[in-house]
């Protein structure tokens, strides 16, 4: 069975001690970091399958790590915060984090979300065969797990990575916000929509910066396609 390692960014050490032991006991790989600078040495030397990230931090913030991360990196970012205001989590989640966990948290949750994460990452960056997939100058490639748009890279998450894949798959489906949080967070939608226009709103900015295409097609009333 192949080991994940996970990357434990938090500045409080007994959370952290906590965060690794909990992870440990389950069979993963840990390593904890205490500050921003410190999370952004060990991931520009090591390459993490997923980061459990708090927002306070001393040195670099969580924003900023999830910022400079994204420009090179495509893994789960999970955040823990105090932090739990709607704006502090759209923020998070448009700036790239994956999930969003407040504290306090339950160990069994974490353990849940932590393993829901990376199992949709590793079961796309591991695809083989059939794995590149096109659309007009729009290339996604799942075993790579990369995207290029009018042949420049365009750096993803592993949502968007997710919901780029679905779309690219079926073009001629449209997609319903439910469909979407049902295929790609594997929960009970309840509703809100938010989450999933944000990353959708994400993924379209990434892609315009790349190429002036318009890929994805709202379809007012029912949801998101590719366009024709």
């Amino acid at each position: 069975m192949e080991t994940y390692h996970i990357l434990v960014v938090e500045d409080d050490p007994d959370i952290n001690k906590l965060l690794c032991r909990v992870l440990t006991g389950a069979g993963y790989d840990c390593r904890p970091a205490y500050s921003g600078s410190e999370a952004a040495l060990w991931t520009g030397q090591y390459d993490y399958d997923l980061i459990l990230l708090d927002l306070m931090l001393p040195g670099l913030t969580g924003e900023e790590l999830i910022t400079q991360l994204r420009q090179r990196k495509t893994m789960p970012i999970i955040v823990l915060s105090a932090k739990t205001g709607l704006e502090d989590r759209v923020n998070v989640l448009k700036l790239g984090a994956d999930d969003f966990i407040p504290k306090p948290f339950d160990n069994a949750e974490v353990l849940a979300r932590v393993e829901a994460q990376l199992r949709r990452y590793h079961q796309f960056s591991g695809t083989v065969g059939g794995s590149v997939l096109t659309h007009g100058d729009l290339v996604l490639d799942k075993e790579s797990v990369t995207v290029t748009a009018a042949g420049k890279p365009v750096a993803v998450t592993a949502r968007e990575f997710h919901i780029l894949t679905l779309l690219m798959e079926h073009p001629k489906k449209v997609f319903t916000r439910e469909q979407l949080y049902q295929q790609v967070w594997d929960g009970t939608y309840m509703g809100d929509d938010n989450t999933v226009n944000v990353h959708i709103s994400n993924l379209r900015s990434k892609l315009a910066k790349a190429s002036p295409t318009e890929y994805i097609k709202t379809v007012w009333g029912i949801g998101f396609k590719m366009c024709d």
